[in-house]
């Protein structure tokens, strides 16, 4: 039996956790949630994903402060991180800058909404690796 890659997503939206749990569970994934960066770098540390998903704008600490201590965690830095973005959105709403976010080491940006079969799309590329 095949060991299902773990997947954390960490995003303070309930109903986008709820919705993109349901999403990745579909394919052979076990999902793990975590509602702001905080807790998602601890679920990191303790759950060793294969590959975090990640929202830039949260509260307590946002996505990028998160990703940029996951690169910098030895036992971390290798997880493929992909980044969720709904800055279209709320660009006017939010003073962290788009290129503040691309000098950050991450594998991957994806703009909310994002379609199930993209989202798919990009965890297995991503996990293949």
């Amino acid at each position: 039996m095949e060991r299902k890659s773990k997947v954390l997503l960490v995003d303070d939206d309930k109903d986008f956790v709820e919705a993109t749990k349901l999403v990745l569970e579909s394919k052979p994934y076990e999902v793990i949630v975590a509602y702001d960066g905080d807790e998602g770098l601890a679920k990191a540390r303790k759950e060793k994903p294969d590959l975090i998903i990640l929202d830039i704008i949260m509260p307590v600490k946002d996505g990028f402060s998160a990703a940029e201590q996951l690169k910098k965690d030895p036992e971390l830095g290798k997880i493929p991180v992909i980044m969720l973005t709904s800055f279209s959105q709320k660009m006017g709403e939010t003073s962290l800058s788009v290129s503040q976010g691309l000098t950050l080491d991450t594998e991957d940006y994806v703009d909310k909404p994002v379609a199930p079969e993209e989202l798919l799309r990009r965890v297995q590329k991503l996990l293949k690796k």
